[in-house]
């Protein structure tokens, strides 16, 4: 009984934070004061992922490939270069994993969600049938 309280008491310190993309990036640049390259790499992260979120099931092949170019530099672990995934979100004190993990979940759940729709079967109704020209005769006389 004392484990279950105790279970209950502490479950919502191990529930996610839920926290919209804007809310996140207005605390991102705001800290650290008036660091221009700070805000320069906040906002390179931010368009990142509201690309990679907007563009998700996109068919116009240049959103789609804003998505995609999006993804590839998020999924990436490669740090030669100053604008990599991993060195932005070491810059602003992310973990890459973390934000990484969130953001693929993210576009899995948002993919089945779309797979899992309903196909409903229409019904072609009957074409309306013209009485047969003999019966109306038949029912004449």
């Amino acid at each position: 009984m004392r484990d279950s309280i105790v279970n209950d008491t502490f479950a919502h310190l191990l529930q996610p934070d839920t926290l919209l993309p804007s809310q996140y990036f207005a605390l991102v640049k705001r800290k650290g004061g008036h660091e221009p390259e700070r805000r320069l790499v906040a906002a390179l992260l931010e368009d990142a992922v509201e690309c990679f979120q907007k563009h998700l099931r996109a068919r116009d092949p240049k959103a789609r490939q804003l998505f995609l170019d999006a993804e590839e530099w998020i999924c990436s672990d490669d740090r030669s270069w100053p604008f990599s995934f991993e060195n932005v979100c070491d810059l602003l004190q992310i973990n890459p994993e973390y934000l990484r993990r969130g953001l693929i979940a993210w576009k899995d759940r948002q993919l089945s969600g779309h797979l899992r729709a309903k196909v409903v079967a229409l019904k072609v109704p009957a074409p309306d049938r013209q009485p047969d020209s003999s019966l109306q005769q038949a029912n004449a006389s």
